[in-house]
C-alpha cells in the first residue's frame, strides 16, 4: 500500500479471508501508525493472527517503483488510490506470495517470490533501459540497487560446527567470503597471490625521476608492489626473490605461484583470485599513509629496549649451603 496505514478497519474483510487460509500476512505500507500499530502490537502479544507490517523502501516516486518491484516479484498488486483501488476491495487474489520472508529491525528479505518469470524479466529489462538512459549518477545507483534485488536472487547459507568457537570461526570466514564476493561483483577479479601488483610494476618502467628523491621513491614503490608475492613465497618455504623474478619475466598476466601446491601456473584457472577492488583500495590506502608520513615533520615510534648482557654464569660451588 503506497499510503500510511492508521487503521486496520478497512482491511477487516481481507483479514477475515486470511484467517481462513491460516497463512501469515505481511503488510508493506508507507508507514503504520496510530490505531493500526496498536492493534498489531496487541495481536502479537495475544498470539493471534500471524501478521507483520514493515515500512515501504524509498521515498516519493522511487517508493512507488519499488513497491511495484515487490508486487511483480511476489505476483501481487500495488494498492494505489491513483488507480482507483481501495483497501476495502482487496481480495486474496490480489496478494503476492513468497516461500519465506525474513524481517529484522533494518531489513526485509523476500525469498522465492511466486511472481511470473516473464513479468520479472520484463521489469528487469525496463530497469536496465532506464540505467542506460539516465544522466544522474545518484539515479543510476538507485536503479542498479533495484536491478540487483530483482535479478540477483537470495540464498541462505547455513553454518554449523561441533563447538561454539568453531561455529564463530566458520561464520567469520563466510562473512569474509561474502564481502569479497560483493567486491568482486562491483569491479571484477584479478589473479591472486600478489601477481596483479607485480605486473603493475611494469607501469613504472617508463618513469625515471627528475632527481634522486624521485628515483628513490620509484624504487620503493616497485619493491613494495612485489612484497606480497615475496612474503607468500617465503611463508611457503621458497625463495621470494626467485619467485618474484619468474613472475616478473612472464608475459602471461595470469602466470603466478601457487603456494599451496608449490608450483607455477595460470592462477585464474586454478581459482586463485582477488577482488580488484580489494587490491586497488589496499594500494591506494598504503600510498595515502606513506604520503602522509613523508609530509609529516615528525613521527612517533617506540624506541627499542637494549637488553643488558647480564653477569656471566659463575657456576655452583660444591659443599656450600645457600641461606
Amino acid at each position: 500500500h503506497e499510503k500510511k496505514l492508521s487503521s486496520l478497519q478497512p482491511m477487516v474483510p481481507l483479514l477475515e479471508a486470511v484467517i481462513q487460509t491460516q497463512k501469515p500476512l505481511l503488510i508493506v505500507a508507507e508507514d503504520v501508525e496510530g490505531e493500526a500499530l496498536a492493534t498489531l502490537v496487541v495481536n502479537k502479544l495475544r498470539g493471534g493472527l500471524k501478521i507483520a507490517a514493515v515500512k515501504a523502501p524509498g521515498f516519493g516516486d522511487r517508493r512507488k517503483a519499488m513497491l511495484q518491484d515487490i508486487a511483480i516479484l511476489t505476483g501481487g498488486q500495488v494498492i494505489s488510490e491513483d488507480l482507483g483501488m481501495k483497501l476495502e476491495n482487496v481480495g486474496l487474489d490480489m496478494l503476492g506470495r513468497a516461500k519465506k520472508i525474513r524481517i529484522t529491525k533494518d531489513d526485509t528479505t523476500v525469498v522465492d517470490g511466486f511472481g511470473d518469470k516473464v513479468e520479472i524479466e520484463a521489469r528487469v529489462a525496463q530497469i536496465r533501459a532506464q540505467i542506460e538512459e539516465t544522466t544522474s549518477d545518484y539515479d543510476r545507483e538507485k536503479l542498479q540497487e533495484r536491478l540487483a534485488k530483482l535479478a540477483g536472487g537470495v540464498a541462505v547459507i547455513r553454518v554449523g560446527g561441533a563447538t561454539e568457537i568453531e561455529v564463530k570461526e566458520r561464520k567469520d570466514r563466510v562473512d569474509d567470503a561474502l564481502n569479497a564476493t560483493r567486491a568482486a561483483v562491483q569491479e571484477g577479479v584479478v589473479p591472486g597471490g600478489g601477481v596483479a601488483l607485480v605486473h603493475a610494476c611494469k607501469v613504472l618502467e617508463g618513469f625515471t625521476g627528475d632527481n634522486e628523491d624521485q628515483k628513490a621513491g620509484i624504487a620503493i614503490v616497485r619493491r613494495a608492489l612485489e612484497a606480497p608475492l615475496r612474503q607468500i613465497a617465503e611463508n611457503a618455504g621458497v625463495d621470494g626473490s626467485v619467485v618474484a623474478g619468474k613472475v616478473r619475466e612472464s608475459s602471461d598476466k595470469h602466470f603466478g605461484f601457487d603456494a599451496q601446491n608449490e608450483e607455477y601456473g595460470d592462477l585464474m584457472k586454478k581459482g586463485i583470485i582477488d577482488p580488484a577492488k580489494v587490491v586497488r583500495t589496499a594500494l591506494e590506502d598504503a600510498s595515502s599513509v606513506a604520503g602522509l608520513l613523508i609530509t609529516t615533520e615528525a613521527m612517533v615510534a617506540e624506541k627499542p629496549e637494549k637488553k643488558s648482557a647480564g653477569a656471566p654464569d659463575m657456576g655452583g660451588m660444591g659443599g656450600m649451603d645457600m641461606m
